[in-house]
């Protein structure tokens, strides 16, 4: 079984993605041509490695033409996993602020026609410019195919284009997992009005120390890792 957290990653992901696969209790998204991370990892069970062919799951990742990603629930790299960690994150429940703390942030909810600007302005925000043309190409169908199921928002300061997000509706709530800001002013900003959209609001944030304040409630921290084969010996966990 999936930790909820990852579990609520692939809900949100896996309509965005590509090839879905599910092997020994993980899951596998794979979407070539865009570097969001959970579009492209394979999600461990609960108990982390035990159980699953990490083996099988570094061949079929490179036999897509994509590294051996993969994530886990919990603070520390579960016992037998054996990964050169890439980033952590935090998902939980957005608490939200009372009081903006930038009012010259104005946040808008666009159309599908807007795409191109909108994956500008979240892979801007996430210092990978070259890779928007590819995310705006790869979710123009699912979200086509899904009308209804996302809302996109930008972030505006001064008339520029400083963040954007996509909004999952479920049930009276949303999830608000991809998405990024020009600072944490923005990304407040552009969670506020992504919560205002439903009751509750599932959501990741960046891992501990890189933002202000603390707005999540039910956090769980998520790291993501390349897998480090063991030479000469399978990558099954014992």
């Amino acid at each position: 079984m999936l930790p909820s957290a990852l579990a609520d990653l692939i809900e949100f992901h896996a309509p965005l993605s590509v090839v879905q696969r599910e092997q020994g209790g993980a899951v596998t998204l794979l979407t070539p041509g865009v570097n969001v991370l959970a579009l492209n990892a394979t999600f461990l069970p609960d108990g982390g490695a035990g159980g699953v062919n990490l083996r099988d799951v570094q061949d079929w990742h490179e036999g897509q033409g994509l590294p051996p990603l993969v994530a886990w629930a919990g603070g520390e790299v579960p016992a037998g996993l054996k990964v050169q960690e890439v980033t952590r994150v935090r998902v939980g429940d957005w608490a939200g602020q009372p009081n903006p703390p930038d009012a010259s942030v104005v946040v808008e909810q666009v159309g599908r026609l807007h795409l191109s600007a909108w994956a500008g302005a979240l892979c801007a925000a996430h210092g990978t410019p070259g890779w928007a043309a590819g995310l705006a190409r790869q979710l123009a169908g699912p979200l086509e195919a899904a009308a209804g199921a996302f809302a996109l928002l930008m972030a505006y300061r001064n008339g520029q284009a400083a963040g954007s997000l996509l909004w999952q509706a479920r049930g009276a709530g949303g999830a608000a997992h991809l998405w990024g800001a020009a600072d944490a002013r923005v990304g407040a900003a552009l969670l506020n009005a992504a919560a205002g959209l439903g009751e509750d609001l599932t959501v990741t944030l960046p891992a501990a120390g890189e933002w202000d304040g603390p707005f999540l409630h039910a956090v769980t921290d998520v790291g993501y890792g390349l897998l480090v084969p063991v030479l000469g010996a399978p990558t099954q966990s014992r």
